[in-house]
């Protein structure tokens, strides 16, 4: 069995992200996170958050900027949940792979490398080219974790960017209860399909061998 994990508010908490946000667009920290809430709620895109700030606003130009500016991403151990490495380690003294694949940039594969998390690999939609909710995620995935589709569990906090594509592509799902995502949107169908509902990440070594 793989394991593969999303990375925002799955194992990774966003508050570092969205507060550099803030600090770039010089808006209150309260402002942008009041309306990342806002389009959580209303099912759109969480970046929506920063083009109601600057309308017309370039992700990609915006994030060369930063880095040139010195002020780009950035990805610390304490950024990291705290149950994150107890639960690979877990994973993996049990003989499962863990793999890490989310919906992030080039920039923080590299960070998340240097962290040297015990994980087998790891990789983003930044490097692949395709993002979730896409089927070509899920498909790259599968290839990625060199497995059958049935033997992969998909980890996530979003209902429908993780659990419900990651089902249709015939991956095993575990919600987690956690994040903006995770916790409005917890009664959702999708989430209520998956194969697993937790609250931490460390029960997924018990769950997995049950």
């Amino acid at each position: 069995m793989t394991f593969a994990f999303d990375v925002g508010e799955t194992i990774l908490r966003d508050d570092r992200y969205w507060a550099s946000w803030a600090d770039w667009l010089d808006v209150p920290r309260h402002t942008l996170s009041a309306l990342v809430g806002a389009v959580v709620a209303q099912g759109r895109d969480n970046a929506d958050a920063l083009r109601l700030l600057r309308p017309g606003i370039d992700l990609e130009a915006e994030y060369a900027a930063r880095e040139a500016a010195g002020r780009g991403e950035r990805i610390e151990e304490d950024d990291l949940y705290p149950d994150v490495r107890p639960a690979f380690t877990a994973l993996r003294a049990a003989g499962y792979r863990v793999l890490i694949a989310g919906n992030q940039t080039r920039r923080a594969a590299e960070l998340l490398r240097a962290l040297h998390l015990p994980v087998d690999a790891i990789a983003t939609s930044g490097e692949w080219g395709v993002a979730k909710p896409t089927p070509e995620f899920f498909t790259r995935l599968i290839h990625f974790a060199g497995t059958a589709p049935d033997k992969i569990v998909y980890v996530g906090d979003h209902p429908a960017n993780d659990i419900a594509p990651a089902q249709a592509a015939g991956l095993r799902t575990a919600h987690i209860r956690r994040g903006p995502w995770g916790h409005l949107w917890a009664d959702r169908p999708e989430a209520a399909a998956a194969d697993w509902r937790i609250d931490t990440l460390t029960a997924l070594a018990s769950l997995a061998g049950a």
